[in-house]
């Protein structure tokens, strides 16, 4: 029978991001991001104040702590630190986060740290950010300075946020700033690179002989045939695969990459008309940092199921929640679709919590040097409503219990898996959807900054207070 219990040691938490939380986007010294200036002209929404985090970030661990939350996933902004990515830190940036650490252990609320969260500092990102080679060098040498300025302050850091989401939305979906579409070569790139820029910093905190553990977080979705019987929907699976989760992991646990994901890789490059190209000395240091990775972060929220795609592609982004307009074909790919019966979010996402097992399923048999997990992201985002003073998101509270049985289902087989963070704490600014798309435990009246706990909250804190989930 399946187990209802967690572990006594298993993190409960909520997860934020420092673009999407703070607020004083370019106040207290802070550098410009790209997002900045894309926001404003676009014109349709604005980062301010957020969920004003910068002022408020007590009270929301204060409601951590009243909720049962042990952990929290928090972001440094890397132009809070270094305005321009390098030279002079910040003073007011680096107190800022000794402040909040502070504050985390004052709450009993553990602080997971991640360096980097889609907010390279504009000169960064302008200058090519990670197709440019010299940034890894500025990020390690930022993340460096992190980890002997904080090494009082956390004991667990991450590199990066989900890569494939950085390198997919900027060259592949076109929705980010200065994006292209369908440039699968630039996207695979900066995959790597950005790789070999985590295997550099998991180097240099382990040469420092800090406290703690260090990862990264990847935003990883089992790609499924959509006809499993089908040769056709089978390699659009595995493109897919690819593209998103397999060079990926493979950089992460190996250290380089497998024969048939290279193959694949330079499949996907050719059809955009590039090439992949691998430094020399990039595999040594990936090959080393392989080993030396303590943890992944699985940031899980949809699987997909691929069709074979023979046409030109087709992309539109569902980013306002209308309901079955999301499109994603593209050429020397596929085609991603949903299957009959499986529900979907507002936002077209696919509702597949197997999908969740599944995935560690695989990467236990294919990565037997992984070490442990945390779902550092899981969430179900909704147009919530208040009424008569109570948001009731049962549907929310649906969608997390059911992967959270999923979770149990792979502890209980042996699956080393240490912590759940919903996305997110409270109501954020999101990148592509404004304010309308609310993940949060804690309602955000985007006009007073009040926090109202939504339903969710209250049964979260049952089961994190209790490490039982009824079943």
């Amino acid at each position: 029978m399946l187990t209802n219990t967690f572990p006594q040691d298993f993190i409960f938490g909520g997860a934020t991001a420092a673009y999407q939380v703070e607020g004083e986007t370019r106040s207290y010294g802070k550098g410009k991001v790209a997002w900045d200036d894309y926001l404003a002209e676009q014109g349709r929404f604005s980062p301010e104040p957020a969920c004003d985090f910068y002022h408020r970030y007590d009270s929301d661990l204060a409601l951590c702590e009243q909720f049962g939350m042990n952990g929290i996933r928090v972001s440094i902004a890397w132009s809070r630190i270094f305005p321009e990515g390098s030279g002079e830190p910040n003073p007011e940036g680096v107190a800022f986060y000794h402040n909040l650490f502070a504050s985390c252990r004052a709450h009993g609320v553990e602080p997971f740290v991640t360096l980097h969260h889609f907010d390279s500092p504009l000169a960064i990102y302008a200058n090519g950010d990670f197709l440019n080679r010299a940034n890894i060098d500025a990020f390690e040498a930022y993340a460096r300075f992190c980890f002997k300025e904080y090494a009082d302050d956390v004991r667990h850091w991450f590199t990066f946020n989900e890569i494939a989401a950085a390198t997919m939305n900027r060259y592949v979906e076109g929705t980010w700033p200065l994006g292209k579409k369908v440039s699968l070569h630039e996207c695979l790139q900066a995959q790597h690179n950005m790789m070999v820029a985590h295997a550099r910093a998991v180097c240099a905190f382990k040469d420092g002989g800090y406290a703690g553990e260090i990862g990264i977080v990847h935003a990883l979705e089992y790609k499924y045939p959509y006809d499993p019987e089908s040769p056709a929907d089978i390699e659009a699976a595995r493109n897919d695969d690819v593209l998103q989760n397999r060079l990926l992991l493979d950089a992460t646990f190996r250290g380089d990459y497998a024969p048939g994901t290279r193959a694949i890789i330079d499949h996907l490059c050719a059809s955009s008309q590039g090439t992949f190209e691998i430094a020399e000395h990039d595999l040594e240091i990936m090959r080393r940092a392989a080993m030396l990775n303590d943890c992944l972060g699985i940031n899980y929220y949809q699987s997909r199921f691929l069709k074979a795609y023979e046409g030109e592609s087709d992309l539109h982004h569902n980013g306002t929640g209308d309901k079955g307009t999301g499109r994603w074909r593209v050429a020397g790919v596929g085609e991603r679709a949903v299957r009959p019966g499986v529900p979907t979010t507002d936002w077209d996402w696919i509702i597949y919590p197997k999908g969740l097992f599944d995935l560690m399923m695989d990467i236990t048999l294919r990565y037997p040097n992984y070490k442990k997990f945390y779902i550092t992201e899981n969430g179900m985002g909704r147009k919530d409503r208040i009424e008569n003073g109570v948001i009731d998101d049962t549907e929310r509270i649906d969608y997390v219990k059911d992967h959270l049985r999923w979770i149990l289902r792979a502890i209980e087989i042996g699956i080393n898996v240490e912590g759940y963070f919903m996305w997110s704490l409270q109501d954020q600014f999101s990148w592509t959807n404004g304010y309308s798309k609310r993940y949060g435990f804690f309602y955000v009246d985007f006009e007073s900054q009040q926090r109202i706990p939504k339903a969710s909250a209250y049964w979260f804190k049952r089961v994190s207070e209790t490490r039982r989930l009824e079943v």
